[in-house]
C-alpha cells in the first residue's frame, strides 16, 4: 500500500435535488424537467435536465419563461422526502467503499480510502458510480490527497478524476472553484485574478495583509493547503424508508418502482450491519386518509433485495385499495444473520422464499383460508381440519405405532353418497344409492355425536352405523339433519 497515493475520495451527485425526485419516477430522466426554488417570492429555476438545457432553458428563468421556451417542460418543486431517501442511498454506496464516511452535504459524501489498497481505489470508485447510476443518481467522483482536492476533482469531471499532481491541477481551475466571498470577487477581478493559479501566484502574506482572514482562507483553499478531518457518519441502526407522492398513484407499476429503489438501499444497509430481515412492515397511505398496513413475515431471514422485493410484489399485485396511494412507509425488522449446520437427517426446502411466494400467489387466487398444510382441529367433528403455513424444515417421520390398528381400513367417499333408507323400527333395513343397494344383513350402532352447539354456523350432529349388505359389502352409513349418506366402504 502506497502511503503517498491519493487516499480521500468524494462522491458527488450534481443537481442533487432534481435527481432525487427523478429517481422516483419510472420514466426517470427521459423528459424535460426543471426544478424551481419555491423558498423565494419570485421562484426561479435552479436545476435543469439535459433535455431542458438542449431546448434553450437556462438557470434563473422563471417558470412561465421556461415553459414558453420549452412547452413540454415539467416544472418540479423540491421534495424533502425524496432528498432524504436519495441521500441515504448515496451514503449506503459510500459505506460499501470504506467504514470511514462523512455525509458532507446534500449529494456529497467524503470517504477515507486509506484502508483500501491504492491500486484498487479508482476501480472501486468506478463501481460505486455504476451502482449509483443504477439507482437513478448519476454521480462523479474525485480521488486526491485531501478532502478539499477530492471535492474539486469531483466537480471537474464526468466520471472519476484522480489528482496525482495537485499544483498543475489547481492552477487551471477557475477562481469560483474555491468559493470566494462575494465581497472579494470584484477586488480580485480588478487585480486580474481569474484562476486559482493566478491567486496562488501572489504572495500569501500580501494577500492576507490586503484581504484579511477571508483572503488568507481563500488563498489556502486555492493552493490546496486547507485540510480538515472528516466527521464520520455512523451506519444506520434502523432500516426504514418513507415517501409521500406528489401525485396520487392508481396503478401498480410506479409504486413498485419506488419500493424497489428503497429496498435496494435498505438491503445495502442490512449488509453493512451484518443483519438479515425477518419481517417487512408495509404501510400505504391512501387519498381518503385511511391506511393499509401489512406485516409480511419471511420464511427465512434474508438480506437479498431480489427476494425481499418478490415478497413485497406478491402481496401488492393482488391488493386492491378503495382509493389511490399517496405515500408509503416501509420498515425491515432486522436480525443477526445466523449460520448453522443442518442436521444429517434433516430435510429443508431448497428455496424457502420461492415456496412462500408460490403459496402467496396461490392464496391470492383461491383465498388464504384454502391454502396451506392441513392439521387436525381440536374437535371430535369428523374430517375437521385447519390450514396453517407449511414449516420451512420437514420433520422426520413419526415412528411406527406400538400397537397395530384394529379392523379393516375405511375408504371414505368424498363427498358422502346420498342414500335412501327403509327402516324397520328404529334400524335401517334396506339401502338404495346410485351405486349400491341391498338388504341390511348385519348392523352395529348407532353411535351419536354432536358439537359446536355454541356456534350456530358450525353446529353439527350425526349418527353412525356400520352395516353389511346382502351382496357382501361392508359400509359406514350416517344420518345427519341433511339426510342419510353412505360415508365409506370397508376394505
Amino acid at each position: 500500500m502506497d502511503p503517498a497515493a491519493p487516499a480521500f475520495a468524494v462522491l458527488r451527485v450534481p443537481d442533487f435535488p432534481l435527481h432525487a425526485i427523478l429517481r422516483t419516477r419510472p420514466q426517470g430522466h427521459a423528459g424535460a424537467f426543471a426544478l424551481i426554488d419555491g423558498a423565494h417570492r419570485k421562484a426561479v429555476i435552479i436545476a435543469l435536465s439535459s433535455r431542458a438545457k438542449a431546448a434553450g432553458v437556462e438557470l434563473g428563468f422563471t417558470a412561465p419563461l421556461a415553459i414558453a421556451r420549452c412547452p413540454d417542460l415539467t416544472v418540479l418543486v423540491p421534495d424533502a422526502g425524496a432528498e432524504a431517501e436519495a441521500r441515504a442511498a448515496l451514503v449506503a454506496v459510500a459505506f460499501s467503499l470504506s467504514p470511514a464516511v462523512e455525509d458532507t452535504g446534500p449529494g456529497l459524501c467524503t470517504i477515507d480510502l486509506s484502508g483500501r489498497s491504492s491500486d484498487q481505489r479508482e476501480e472501486a470508485l468506478n463501481e460505486a458510480l455504476r451502482r449509483l447510476d443504477g439507482q437513478g443518481l448519476p454521480a462523479t467522483a474525485g480521488l486526491a490527497s485531501s478532502p478539499l482536492l477530492a471535492l474539486y476533482a469531483a466537480r471537474e469531471t464526468e466520471a472519476v478524476r484522480v489528482v496525482l499532481s495537485p499544483r498543475s491541477f489547481l492552477d487551471r481551475l477557475p477562481l469560483s472553484a474555491a468559493e470566494p466571498p462575494a465581497d472579494l470577487v470584484p477586488v480580485l477581478s480588478g487585480w486580474g485574478v481569474r484562476t486559482l493559479g493566478d491567486l496562488t501566484a501572489l504572495p500569501k502574506v500580501e494577500v492576507s495583509r490586503r484581504l484579511g482572514p477571508e483572503g488568507l482562507a481563500l488563498w489556502e483553499r486555492a493552493s490546496g493547503q486547507a485540510t480538515r478531518p472528516i466527521h464520520r457518519t455512523h451506519p444506520p441502526q434502523t432500516f426504514s424508508s418513507a415517501l409521500d407522492f406528489e401525485h396520487e398513484i392508481e396503478t401498480l407499476e410506479p409504486l413498485v418502482f419506488v419500493l424497489r429503489r428503497c429496498l435496494d438501499r435498505l438491503a445495502s444497509d442490512l449488509a453493512l450491519a451484518g443483519c438479515s430481515a425477518t419481517e417487512l412492515n408495509l404501510q400505504l397511505t391512501l387519498s381518503d386518509e385511511t391506511r393499509h398496513r401489512r406485516n409480511l413475515r419471511l420464511p427465512e431471514p434474508t438480506g437479498n433485495a431480489d427476494l425481499l422485493f418478490r415478497t413485497l410484489f406478491t402481496h401488492l399485485e393482488a391488493l386492491q385499495t378503495a382509493s389511490p396511494v399517496v405515500g408509503f412507509n416501509l420498515e425491515l425488522i432486522p436480525a443477526r444473520t445466523l449460520v448453522r449446520q443442518q442436521g444429517l437427517f434433516e430435510t429443508g426446502l431448497k428455496d424457502p422464499h420461492g415456496f412462500a411466494e408460490t403459496l402467496a400467489r396461490t392464496s391470492a387466487v383461491v383465498g388464504s383460508d384454502r391454502s396451506g398444510t392441513p392439521r387436525c382441529d381440536n374437535t371430535h367433528r369428523p374430517d375437521s381440519v385447519i390450514l396453517e403455513l407449511p414449516p420451512s424444515v420437514v420433520a422426520p417421520p413419526l415412528p411406527e405405532p406400538a400397537l397395530p390398528s384394529l379392523g379393516p381400513p375405511l375408504r371414505r367417499f368424498r363427498p358422502p353418497r346420498p342414500a335412501t333408507v327403509e327402516m324397520t323400527g328404529e334400524q335401517p333395513a334396506f339401502v338404495w344409492t346410485a351405486t349400491v343397494q341391498g338388504t341390511v344383513t348385519a348392523i352395529s350402532g348407532p353411535w351419536a355425536g354432536s358439537g359446536d352447539w355454541w356456534r350456530p354456523d358450525l353446529t353439527w350432529q350425526r349418527q353412525e352405523w356400520d352395516i353389511a349388505l346382502d351382496d357382501g359389502g361392508l359400509y359406514r352409513m350416517i344420518h345427519t339433519p341433511a339426510g342419510w349418506f353412505i360415508e365409506g366402504e370397508y376394505d
